[in-house]
């Protein structure tokens, strides 16, 4: 039986403290799945890791919060091209959800993208998601962009580590005021910033 999902629009602002301790709670045990390395930045009431999103979707049922998924403007660079994207990351649905489709609910962020006047958005996966983002390619949702490495700054000082990090990840775009064919040629992403 599909739970009764209700997706609302939230800007960062407008979050209150109880919204932030929800998420936190979510993300600890989405992320938490993973490994508890990835569910420690949540700890203590944060629901960011890294950059802090502009705003957020969320969608909600009767056992609270069911998906998620962070939109945040920024400039990044593509080989030596300077540009817009909304950066799309801090996505998870909750593990009783994951095979009724509430994926493709996330359809619902095109248009906050359009609203937001930007020609791409952007994300992130690790490889071991490919086979979940593929889809969206198959649709024309968003492609793959293979071959490229994304360089972030560490959200946090470590002074045993440099100051940023190249990650062999899978990059997505999706074309949202341009083509596809508009993005630009390069094998370094850099992000010029912390990832979302």
């Amino acid at each position: 039986m599909r739970s009764a999902v209700q997706w609302r629009l939230c800007w960062e602002n407008d979050l209150q403290l109880t919204d932030h301790v929800e998420l936190s709670d979510f993300f600890r045990k989405i992320y938490g799945r993973i490994g508890s390395f990835d569910a420690k930045p949540f700890e203590g009431g944060r629901s960011w890791a890294g950059a802090r999103p502009e705003v957020r979707l969320i969608a909600s049922d009767a056992q609270g919060i069911a998906a998620h998924v962070g939109i945040l403007r920024r400039f990044i660079k593509v080989g030596e091209v300077d540009f817009l994207v909304a950066e799309l990351g801090l996505y998870g649905v909750r593990p009783d959800l994951e095979k009724l489709g509430i994926s493709f609910s996330m359809r619902m962020v095109h248009p906050v993208l359009q609203q937001l006047a930007v020609p791409f958005a952007f994300g992130t996966v690790r490889h071991a998601m490919r086979s979940h983002v593929e889809r969206f390619c198959r649709e024309g949702i968003a492609a793959i962009v293979p071959g490229v490495k994304v360089r972030s700054s560490r959200a946090n000082v470590h002074h045993d580590l440099p100051s940023t990090r190249l990650e062999d990840v899978i990059v997505l775009v999706s074309p949202i005021g341009r083509s596809i064919d508009e993005w630009p040629p390069g094998d370094v992403i850099d992000r010029n910033g912390s990832e979302l």
